[in-house]
């Protein structure tokens, strides 16, 4: 029986169904159990094993091409994981190098801030920028990394290459002491910001004529209130109402003083210019809160007023014993000079300057560093001296220690007099505006810092991180870095 019923189970199996007639066969007696051929190669009745069948052989094949296809899905898999995670380990490689690069960047900022409170703790003659020509202000490398100062020069014209040098923050404005007519005459400048300016700043409430006071702010969206107070940072005009980018920043989107290409393509990219070939920037360049001079000469001892007659005639008796000057209603430094320049020479003139004071201590506009666009703000100067000055200035720059030299020009009595109380040849406040690159010319970095001279110790009132202004060296600093990192 149970012979019987292995059989039967057998027969029910693919390998007996194409062999029915072989099975009837052996139910028919015709052949006997142990000699019927095995089919399929499959387990016989009695345990043996017969020789493998096609139907046998197609389902192993089968099941060894399925095998094939899953072992290489799993290869796939694996290949893919391997290829994922090798790039994700080169983007981080490249991520780590170019953090390194940055803090390597960062460092030779700090380097370079150190460097410029150096420079200026060591100068030939306090109250003086330093000489371009005497100090390191571009690819200053510190360790694997180099730093640029980025500066101004006030006698250069449109250029597609940044200048290079710390710059004269008493070669501009204050925002704090500029009337609104002298706001009013710089590049961009509209009468309604000029008067809003004036109104941010003041202690009270009443609104100058097109000005803006609290119900203007009140109106804004989200509204704030008028300041009433002075300004502390440059930054701020960015809060007083009607600044658009356009007055604040003009054609110079990243503040280096240079027509780069994006800013001399019309409309085709930020910012909107007018594609003349020529840098228009915006008043942020020609504006500071910080140019202020102190009460005392370079030894301590207290500067005269030159408006009080007693006290500069004692000075004068002191330097200057044989001549005999006017000090009688002298109202400025540059003034005094006028009167008395056939007694008195420039150079005697430039010894008693230090010690000699005007009207005014904060806000005086160095005549020996200011642009063409700053001058012509100044009153008695204006547009009509503000071009010839600067042309003096170029061809005299022996003289360019002192104010005395302006008398030269302005020759009008009354010119003089007006200009002298805005107008020193000092200064005591300079920015080191410092761009940084690390290793391999990647992790570009940028930060103006905004350094006081007058205690006599240098220190630093202010800095910024406007790196992100953008690219800021130039193109041919760029190409240079590119050449450097491509040949590593």
């Amino acid at each position: 029986m149970k012979r019987i019923h292995s059989f039967c189970v057998r027969l029910c199996t693919p390998s007996y169904l194409s062999g029915t007639r072989r099975a009837n066969r052996v139910v028919e007696g015709q052949v006997g159990w142990d000699s019927l051929p095995p089919l399929g190669g499959g387990v016989l009745v009695d345990g043996s094993v017969g020789p493998t069948s096609p139907v046998g052989t197609a389902r192993r094949v089968s099941e060894r091409g399925g095998a094939l296809i899953i072992t290489l899905w799993v290869a796939f898999g694996l290949v893919s994981l391997a290829l994922y995670f090798g790039h994700s380990m080169s983007l981080e490689l490249k991520a780590s190098e170019n953090r390194a690069a940055g803090l390597a960047a960062e460092q030779a900022i700090e380097g370079g801030a150190r460097y410029a409170l150096y420079l200026l703790s060591h100068l030939d003659k306090p109250g003086q920028l330093p000489d371009v020509q005497t100090y390191l202000r571009s690819e200053v490398r510190v360790g694997r990394a180099s730093f640029w100062f980025l500066g101004r020069d006030a006698s250069q014209t449109s250029s597609t290459e940044p200048f290079f040098g710390l710059a004269d923050e008493a070669g501009k404005l204050n925002l704090n002491t500029a009337t609104p007519e002298m706001l009013q005459a710089l590049p961009r400048m509209t009468a309604e910001f000029a008067a809003a300016i004036k109104d941010w700043r003041d202690t009270d409430s009443d609104v100058t004529s097109n000005g803006a006071e609290e119900d203007a702010y009140s109106r804004l969206n989200p509204p704030y209130k008028c300041k009433n107070a002075n300004f502390e940072t440059v930054e701020e005009l960015r809060l007083v109402y009607g600044a658009t980018l356009e007055i604040l920043y003009g054609e110079d989107i990243n503040r280096n003083g240079v027509l780069d290409v994006n800013e001399n393509d019309g409309e085709s990219s930020p910012p909107i210019d007018n594609k003349d070939g020529k840098l228009d920037p915006g008043i942020l360049d020609y504006v500071t809160v910080y140019s202020q001079e102190p009460t005392t000469n370079s030894v301590g001892t207290t500067r005269v007023d030159v408006r009080q007659a007693q006290a500069l005639q004692g000075l004068v008796r002191t330097n200057f014993s044989g001549k005999r000057l006017l000090t009688a209603g002298v109202q400025n430094p540059l003034h005094f000079y006028a009167l008395n320049k056939e007694s008195l020479t420039a150079e005697e003139f430039a010894q008693i300057e230090d010690s000699l004071r005007g009207p005014r201590l904060n806000g005086l506009v160095n005549v020996n560093t200011a642009s063409e666009a700053v001058l012509a703000c100044i009153p008695g100067i204006g547009t009509q001296y503000a071009s010839s000055l600067v042309a003096y200035r170029r061809s005299h720059q022996d003289q360019q220690t002192s104010v005395a030299w302006v008398a030269s020009v302005l020759t009008d009595a009354n010119a003089v007099q007006t200009a002298g109380e805005w107008l020193t040849g000092r200064s005591y406040q300079f920015t080191a505006d410092i761009a940084a690159v690390g290793q391999h010319s990647r992790g570009y970095r940028r930060v103006r810092f905004i350094l006081d001279t007058m205690a006599g110790t240098p220190r630093i009132l202010y800095r910024q991180d406007v790196s992100s202004l953008g690219w800021a060296l130039g193109r041919q600093v760029q190409q240079n870095l590119l050449i450097t990192q491509t040949t590593r």
